[in-house]
């Protein structure tokens, strides 16, 4: 069996995670490191010992001939680097969201069409463990068929929120939903509808939000309705990045660190009979070794890859997939704004926040911070002096 190149273009945390799967896996190896800043090439080869080293990521796809080349870098450069690799004809697996708006996407996605290159997005919970163990229940019949699905994020400004979990939220969503036909979307920001003022750049340079508060009713096409929560909370909470199956006979739980449950019955009756939720087993790649150091969900993207290219089809986080999550996040800010349904795929594929801010007038949104921290310690004083 063919052992895949891959070629690793960034070098801090999320870049070390992707290495740390790649070089865990049997089907894979880690051909070259490319970085500006040569301590993090030094400290990820030391950790994937692999010595070959760029700066510059032309010359390190003419020197080593990957098979793969993973940006896991910010979302702002997602696009411009994208389109280099993809100039080379390289398959690649870019870290989510996919790019910033949808400008973009189609033009990732029709570079690599031209180039026939395949393209993955890191949405790594679709075919986490534990999600195999919900889509495994959910194939058996477990809880007949899916009717609603609810999912929640981790408590983040709403918008940003959306462009960082979101993106993760929305994807899991659809794995079970199938594709989205329309979003309807309320959203606030101090208690308020919101105003174009609303409208700010993301924090960590993950392009144009707005809105505190967002709740959206997402249509999907195998007839099921799905809610997907997105409020700020007092504090970041982890535990609240969930997402709830409804189906006619049962219903299946799904958090991205404690699990996966099944309760064999499809309305909750706190009585001490019918609340007895039965826990999941998750469900590994054969080839998955917990004592080499890799994140079992970001091995489970490694081992997608492989058996797709093996197979010559598209992985479960194809950039199609990837595309239409960007399409329900810029529905979802389009509804919020225009207070009307959004029907997907969008023929107006601009950023729906900054042509609401033209229409009214306004010209470029205002500076804020990169950082998330200080970003929502400004955005609390405006909101709430």
């Amino acid at each position: 069996m063919k052992t895949y190149r891959v070629a690793i273009l960034g070098c801090r945390s999320r870049g070390t995670a992707a290495a740390k799967a790649y070089y865990a896996h049997p089907r894979t190896e880690i051909v070259a490191l490319c970085d500006l800043v040569q301590e993090r090439l030094d400290a990820l080869g030391n950790i994937v010992n692999v010595s070959t080293h760029f700066t510059d990521l032309d010359e390190m796809i003419r020197q080593t001939a990957p098979d793969i080349v993973a940006i896991p870098t910010a979302t702002e450069a997602h696009y411009p680097l994208c389109m280099r690799v993809l100039e080379h004809g390289v398959n690649i697996e870019v870290e989510k969201p996919l790019c910033i708006d949808l400008v973009q996407a189609d033009a990732v996605l029709a570079k690599a069409k031209a180039k026939n290159a395949r393209v993955v997005v890191h949405h790594q919970r679709r075919v986490a463990p534990t999600m195999q163990a919900v889509a495994k229940a959910l194939n058996e019949g477990k809880i007949g068929a899916l009717r609603y699905i609810y999912a929640c994020g981790k408590g983040y400004y709403a918008g940003y929120g959306l462009m960082n979990i979101g993106t993760h939220v929305v994807n899991n969503m659809l794995r079970f939903g199938g594709h989205c036909r329309s979003v309807v979307t309320q959203a606030t920001a101090g208690g308020r509808a919101l105003t174009p003022d609303d409208v700010l750049p993301s924090p960590a340079g993950m392009g144009t939000v707005a809105g505190e508060y967002v709740t959206a009713t997402l249509q999907f096409d195998r007839n099921v309705t799905g809610t997907l929560i997105q409020h700020r909370f007092p504090k970041v909470d982890t535990d609240a990045y969930t997402m709830e199956l409804y189906g006619t006979e049962g219903r299946l739980f799904w958090s991205e660190l404690k699990g996966s449950w099944w309760l064999p019955t499809p309305h909750f009756v706190p009585d001490g009979t019918h609340d007895r939720w039965e826990t999941l087993e998750p469900i590994y790649p054969e080839s998955f070794d917990p004592g080499q150091g890799a994140n079992a969900d970001d091995y489970c993207i490694v081992e997608e890859y492989v058996n797709a290219l093996d197979e010559n089809r598209e992985h479960e986080c194809n950039g199609e997939e990837g595309r239409h999550v960007m399409e329900i996040l810029m529905a979802i800010f389009e509804s919020a704004v225009y207070g009307t349904r959004v029907a997907l795929p969008q023929e107006n594929r601009e950023h729906p926040l900054l042509r609401w801010r033209a229409e009214a007038g306004l010209g470029a949104i205002r500076e804020m911070p990169r950082d998330y921290g200080p970003w929502l310690s400004l955005e609390t004083e405006r909101l709430y002096k």
